[in-house]
């Protein structure tokens, strides 16, 4: 019945979507595989990408460039917001959310309304694959693996077969970890990391182990417009380029790497190991800088805004009117978020170690600790007035 239909296929070239190559085929569709380029991958990996895709069958492979709008749709909210889910994790699956986008534009030029993904029933990829396709238009949803898991428990040992069968070689790295590389950074799960084990020492991707770091500590300055990164070391730059720059350098020290666990949104614990030295970088710099330059109130409120922003991305939600509502907020925000960081490491951790700004809340006349621009006596009233709730408390709860 789908003899000849066209089918877009988002394909990174991994186990799960070259496994949906071949099981498309053997329904009958013409796949078309989209391999969506947020970045993070070089061209070299890029080229076997395209390889693996014609050697499986696909009809037609594309290659879509899509790390500006990642930059934008993503990482500056992210920013402006200092998001992080469950306060660690800063949600470098949402590259998805760019893929699907890319790819339905893609189905929309074939004339078709077939989408393919490779997501599991098991985690959240699916939610953030399946909701953004319906929010964004009328299409069909097709997911191999998932309908495999009605037929076995054990599907990587079943892809494997069916490659083998093929002809087709796996890499090692494959048949042990699940590995997802973007802009953001990279996502490893699978084998002992699913089993809260110790991470192998082959886990270590970008940020590099203790070992490999250099003898002499690195200080890069980011500078911000309106909360947005824009320059690195004084020379003005795209937002793409600056974050891989930043996952160069920092990740050369260590920088970035984390081990996540997250609460699937069907029910299950879900861990990973995850690096990301650029968005690290760049979130502690953006946030020294936010915090001395809004004021009391606006900082107060940023955590709660993040929370929530974190868990719409987190659970799939990126297009939802209401984070698009959040985003309004955020933008109006940071509106004032305009200077330059200096951040440092000596390996490991990163710190901002400098701030500067026009907009800095700073009054020359009262500094903390040391002066002040009103007297002992305002300062003793002070005093006595915040604290009269709890002074009355204890008086008549005695």
């Amino acid at each position: 019945m789908n003899s000849n239909q066209p089918i877009v296929l988002a394909f990174s070239g991994g186990l799960d979507t070259s496994y949906c190559v071949l099981a498309l085929k053997q329904r009958g569709f013409e796949v078309h595989t989209a391999f969506v380029d947020t970045g993070g991958i070089d061209s070299e990996h890029k080229a076997w990408i395209a390889e693996r895709a014609r050697a499986l069958g696909a009809v037609k492979h594309h290659e879509l460039d899509a790390a500006q709008p990642l930059w934008d749709q993503f990482v500056v909210p992210l920013l402006w917001s200092g998001a992080r889910m469950l306060e660690q994790y800063p949600m470098l699956c949402s590259d998805r959310y760019v893929i699907v986008e890319q790819c339905l534009k893609l189905a929309d030029e074939l004339g078709t309304q077939h989408f393919a993904h490779g997501c599991t029933g098991m985690g959240n990829d699916q939610l953030r694959f399946d909701q953004s396709v319906r929010s964004l238009g009328d299409y069909r949803i097709h997911a191999p693996i998932r309908e495999l898991q009605r037929e076995t428990r054990n599907v990587r040992a079943h892809e494997l077969e069916l490659m083998a069968e093929a002809g087709v070689e796996v890499p090692t790295s494959a048949s042990r970890y699940s590995i997802n590389e973007n802009l953001l950074g990279v996502t490893l799960s699978g084998q002992e990391i699913d089993e809260f084990g110790v991470p192998g020492e082959d886990t270590h991707v970008w940020c590099r182990p203790r070992v490999e770091w250099p003898d002499q500590p690195l200080e890069l300055t980011i500078g911000f417009e309106s909360g947005r990164a824009v320059s690195l070391n004084d020379q003005p730059m795209d937002g793409p380029k600056l974050l891989a720059e930043l996952n160069r350098h920092l990740g050369a020290y260590g920088v970035g790497r984390h081990i996540y666990t997250g609460d699937v949104s069907i029910g299950l614990k879900g861990r990973i190991v995850f690096e990301c030295p650029g968005i690290d970088g760049l979130m502690i710099a953006q946030r020294a800088l936010r915090e001395a330059v809004n004021t009391r109130l606006q900082n107060q409120f940023q955590q709660t805004i993040a929370n929530r922003w974190a868990e719409l991305v987190y659970t799939g939600f990126f297009f939802e009117p209401h984070k698009r509502d959040l985003e309004k907020y955020l933008e109006s925000a940071n509106r004032f978020v305009t200077g330059v960081v200096r951040i440092a490491t000596a390996g490991g951790s990163v710190q901002a170690v400098a701030v500067g700004s026009r907009y800095l809340l700073k009054d020359p006349d009262s500094v903390y600790a040391q002066s002040a621009g009103w007297t002992p006596e305002e300062a003793e009233g002070f005093v006595k007035l915040i604290g009269q709730s709890s002074t009355l408390a204890a008086r008549v709860r005695k």
